[in-house]
């Protein structure tokens, strides 16, 4: 569970309702009719804009703004360093047994690849393509959203409009003038924190998240390469350090 993405969401809200009931009734705030421009809008306006396969796949992606395993780069170096050693001692074929361990399966892959004698190169293309299918899938996830962030606040002025002109023709009766403009400004209201505290900031989350698997997975590519060829450890974690930050580097050598 990421705690930032839960935390923002509740902190956002709670300090939302809290200004709004510190300045009057809740229920002045609640318009069904608003609600169902923005959010119907929104959610047509986005099937339009994407196949219904893709908007589904989302699903699947947006669990990444709330729960994902984090895989500690410091550790997978360690573990690459402890592998390479195995096949320097007792040659790649020993890392067999190996594999069942491995829980993530990008990295499983890659060394059965090595494991059955593929050439470095061709593992390599494997890989990267690998890579590229999931940035595109991430990608796919954070525009969505971001789609969604645009087509909020858009629906927020249609409702708008809609209660202007509903307002406008009703002038002769004043005790219709307030829910109209109710609807007038509480749609906009809606479209603004769905896009702003919802649609958007999940779409960034995602962009981050993508960035950090990517760099995950190039470390694990060239960690797997590298034991393909035969590698010397030492050379192997120098190679995978140079994915951190300095600050971040640490050896299983000792200085």
């Amino acid at each position: 569970m990421d705690i930032a993405t839960l935390v923002g969401i509740v902190l956002s809200f709670a300090l939302v309702l809290s200004a709004i009931m510190m300045g009057g009734s809740m229920s002045i705030f609640i318009n069904v009719p608003s609600v169902m421009i923005v959010v119907g809008g929104t959610l047509g306006a986005t099937m339009i804009n994407y196949p219904l396969p893709d908007i589904l796949k989302v699903v699947k992606v947006v669990k990444n703004a709330f729960f994902m395993k984090k895989t500690t780069a410091n550790e997978l170096i360690a573990n690459f360093v402890n592998l390479a050693g195995i096949a320097r001692r007792e040659g790649i074929l020993a890392l067999e047994s190996k594999l069942n361990e491995m829980e993530d399966e990008f990295m499983r892959t890659g060394m059965q690849l090595s494991v059955d004698g593929l050439e470095p190169a061709a593992i390599k293309e494997i890989l990267e393509t690998e890579i590229e299918a999931i940035r595109e899938r991430h990608k796919l996830g954070a525009e969505i959203f971001t789609t969604m962030g645009t087509f909020a606040p858009a629906l927020g002025m249609i409702g708008t409009l809609i209660g202007l002109v509903q307002m406008l023709q009703t002038m002769s009766d004043p005790s219709t003038i307030g829910p109209a403009m109710a609807v007038a400004l509480l749609t906009t209201f809606y479209g603004a924190i769905m896009a702003n505290i919802l649609f958007l900031p999940i779409a960034g989350k995602l962009r981050n998240r993508s960035g950090e698997e990517v760099m995950i997975k190039d470390l694990m590519t060239e960690g797997v390469i590298s034991i393909a060829k035969g590698e010397n450890p030492r050379v192997i974690e120098q190679k995978l350090n140079a994915y951190l930050p300095p600050q971040m580097r640490q050896s299983s050598f000792g200085k």
